[in-house]
């Protein structure tokens, strides 16, 4: 499975100037082992969507209100709720050298965050050209975390995909998700061209964070 190792060094806190360095080798070690212990699935459901007054949203399988969400799905009238993970062997995989070699265990937890990532674009590409076939429009994917909307719409997210039992995701009490990487997501459908593909650090409000993805 190819990573982009410049999100890899990005997840490390490296940033994303350095290509090179001793950290490499390790990394491309890492990106081979997840490769063999990974089991990436998704899941996709479409959903009818209103917008209301308030930054109010129902979409069906799921209510929520955030202001952030509302202006990522202006002039949708669908929603696709979205779900994909990379399967429990990855925790344990980064579990047993939490206890061997902390150092290769930092780097599998980077290298899976990007891993994760990647499959996710992968999968909502092709969405994307299935839907513009048909003369609609997707916006970038919106995770629960994001701006202001709240995590606890994962519940609503993942039982409108069945993905408990479809793809093995559970929910701890906090609404973090087993296996851990592992995303929900919906995604705006409209009739109106938008090609934006902002992700997830564009689309979030929060400025500070270490590990934010330079502005596009």
């Amino acid at each position: 499975m190819e990573v982009d190792r410049k999100e890899i060094l990005r997840y490390l806190g490296y940033g994303r100037e350095q290509e090179e360095g001793p950290v490499t080798p390790l990394i491309d070690s890492c990106v081979e082992e997840l490769s063999a212990s990974a089991e990436p699935k998704h899941l996709s459901r479409e959903y009818e969507l209103r917008l209301l007054p308030g930054s109010r949203i129902d979409g069906s399988c799921f209510q929520t209100e955030s202001r952030s969400l509302s202006r990522n799905l202006k002039d949708c009238s669908q929603v696709i709720v979205f779900a994909a993970t990379l399967g429990m062997g990855v925790d344990l995989l980064i579990q047993k050298y939490s206890k061997l070699q902390m150092s290769r265990a930092v780097v599998l937890q980077a290298t899976a965050a990007a891993m994760i990532e990647e499959y996710c674009n992968g999968a909502c590409g092709q969405m994307r050209q299935i839907y513009e076939g048909e003369g609609l429009y997707l916006r970038p994917r919106f995770s629960p975390g994001y701006g202001d909307f709240p995590l606890r719409c994962q519940p609503d997210l993942l039982d409108g995909l069945e993905a408990g039992k479809r793809l093995g995701i559970k929910l701890t009490d906090s609404y973090l998700m087993m296996p851990s990487k592992s995303v929900t997501a919906v995604i705006g459908v409209s009739r109106k061209p938008h090609r934006c593909q902002v992700k997830g650090c564009e689309a979030c409000e929060k400025t500070d964070c270490v590990y934010r993805r330079d502005s596009i």
